[in-house]
């Protein structure tokens, strides 16, 4: 409760039920949270990174080494906890890989930011500092990044293995970066990527190996009718983003049948209007017809008697890649359709993947969409592959995109580190400090990778900074060996968005946290307490969480 002496009256301005730390503790709260966040998928970071096992309360299994999805998955309890969370997601959006990078290094400017606070620097200088440095850090990987076109694929493969490396699909990584290089290269469109027209199809049986890459589509459907035929060459497409049934009146409305004969007249009309409608999809010239809604059973019947495979209840995403893949306009009802409305493709069957039946729409003449049929011994295991893959998705599509690359390794942040040294003795003031404590939390990624791997991070530290003092920029850590090896000739590259990114974002996290120094849990703020069902106010150990929430959550990760 906050208050003010006024005469010999106090003033309240707090209800009873808040909580409020204040100065140096609100600040050391936070940045104790940040940092512990960062400890939570540190040790995922690299190809030696280790994996971590999610339980929730329903017992479902969740085993990863994606930064994005264990934070996303974790129970967080804590303001400045989510705050840090919020990186890895920003970075996911943007890029799609560095997930866990970014939040290690905004971990690391936090922890650097606590020993310069300890010294009275105060936390205004420390921002603007730390601005300052973030903006010197992104124009110096601008310097060293090395141009790419979407003609060298080689170097697109590498940077998709690249993503893959430390994660479930590793075993696999040069026929799945192959895949994902071929599949960003067929939908790119004049330089621009949208990777929502490659869709992933994850079939539980077979291995990884065995994984495909189809240009076209696979809807994950079948016939409506057995009497349907299976394969259709030369296909003209149509889809209806309706259905195919007799339409309901919009109003209640009752009708009374005095005959037999009535009834009859009744049901042959609707029968009747069932039939035009399937007629109207032949008469366009359709062989295939993928509908939104429902198929009645009677235009099941007269489809299969024309030849039709008709297929019903398709997802909007599935009907948007078909439209796309096939050049077919998507109509509302089957009267609108039109000769023009059809889309073409050179074959469309049902077939059999692992025991469930699909339809493959194949051999388009300008495949935008593609598919990719992930296959895996297991769920756990196909649901790794997939996050990996979707991480290789993002960096072959930035890469496109910007045109620029870094070499990997710990490379990149052992160069900004020294040039951000130079950088701070042209920095007048106590931010001086500030670029200085930037310079070393960035080391904490080749730290990282070293230590993950089992070795000496001291030893390596001082065997890269040697080597970059020496000229070599892209040196960097191979931590199989633990040599220092030049990742540009090795192949290890990422692409420079997710540098950039990820000390953007990562600066604006720690800067925002730094800046924090009263933290208030309004007495609305109430969580459920589980063992009386009684409100409690928000507060350390309530809704503000203290550590205690998120350490139940973490502890039983680490």
């Amino acid at each position: 409760m906050a208050q003010q002496q006024m005469g010999n009256q106090p003033l309240i301005v707090l209800s009873e039920d808040s909580q409020r730390t204040s100065g140096k503790d609100a600040q050391s709260m936070n940045i104790q949270a940040g940092k512990a966040v960062a400890e939570s998928v540190r040790t995922t970071l690299g190809p030696k990174g280790m994996d971590k096992m999610l339980v929730d309360s329903t017992g479902n299994v969740v085993v990863t080494n994606d930064g994005v999805t264990l934070l996303s998955e974790m129970d967080i309890d804590h303001p400045a906890a989510d705050m840090i969370v919020e990186v890895a997601e920003t970075q996911e959006d943007e890029v799609g890989d560095g997930t866990t990078s970014a939040v290690v290094i905004a971990g690391e400017l936090l922890s650097q930011a606590e020993e310069l606070l300890e010294q009275d620097i105060h936390a205004t200088t420390l921002a603007q500092g730390y601005r300052q440095a973030a903006e010197e850090a992104t124009e110096a990987l601008e310097e060293i990044a090395v141009d790419v076109d979407e003609d060298d694929e080689e170097i697109l493969e590498q940077i998709a293995a690249t993503a893959m490396t430390g994660k479930g699909a590793e075993s696999a990584r040069d026929l799945l970066s192959n895949l994902v290089v071929e599949a960003v290269s067929t939908v790119a469109d004049d330089g621009e990527v949208d990777t929502d027209n490659i869709s992933v199809e994850k079939v539980v049986g077979g291995s990884i190996d065995e994984s495909e890459l189809v240009e076209g589509v696979i809807v994950d459907k079948e016939r409506v009718s057995e009497n349907m035929p299976y394969f259709v060459e030369d296909a003209n497409v149509a889809i209806i983003d309706g259905d195919l049934e007799v339409k309901e009146t919009e109003i209640d409305a009752e009708v009374n049948v005095t005959d037999p004969d009535q009834l009859e007249q009744f049901l042959e009309q609707e029968e009747q209007q069932l039939q035009e409608m399937v007629e109207d999809i032949a008469d366009a010239g359709a062989d295939v017809v993928f509908v939104d809604g429902g198929i009645d059973d009677m235009a099941q019947h007269y489809l299969a008697q024309e030849g039709i495979i008709a297929v019903r209840r398709v997802k909007s995403s599935d009907q948007s890649q078909l439209a796309r893949s096939t050049g077919a306009t998507p109509v509302s009802t089957a009267a609108d359709l039109t000769e023009e409305d059809l889309g073409f493709a050179g074959s469309v069957a049902q077939k059999e993947i692992a025991g469930d039946q699909r339809i493959f729409v194949e051999d388009v003449e300008d495949a935008k969409a593609v598919t990719l049929i992930l296959r895996g011994g297991t769920e756990h295991v196909i649901d790794e592959v997939d996050r990996a893959i979707e991480d290789s998705l993002g960096v072959v599509r930035t890469t496109l995109e910007d045109g620029k690359v870094l070499a990997g390794g710990g490379a990149p942040e052992v160069d900004l580190s020294l040039s951000l040294r130079d950088y701070a003795d042209s920095v007048g003031g106590r931010e001086q400090l500030a670029v200085e404590a930037f310079a070393d939390a960035l080391e904490v990624i080749p730290r990282t990778l070293a230590e993950n791997a089992g070795l000496d991070p001291i030893d390596s530290l001082v065997e890269l900074r040697a080597d970059h003092d020496g000229g070599n920029e892209s040196a960097g850590l191979d931590a199989y060996t633990g040599d220092t090896i030049d990742m540009a000739e090795e192949g290890v590259y990422e692409p420079l968005r997710v540098k950039t990114q990820a000390i953007e974002s990562a600066t604006e996290a720690a800067v925002m946290l730094l800046r924090i120094d009263d933290v208030i849990a309004a007495g609305d703020l109430a969580v459920e307490d589980d063992d009386d069902d009684e409100e409690m106010p928000g507060g350390p150990g309530g809704g503000m969480g203290g550590m205690g929430g998120m350490g139940g959550g973490m502890g039983g990760m680490m």
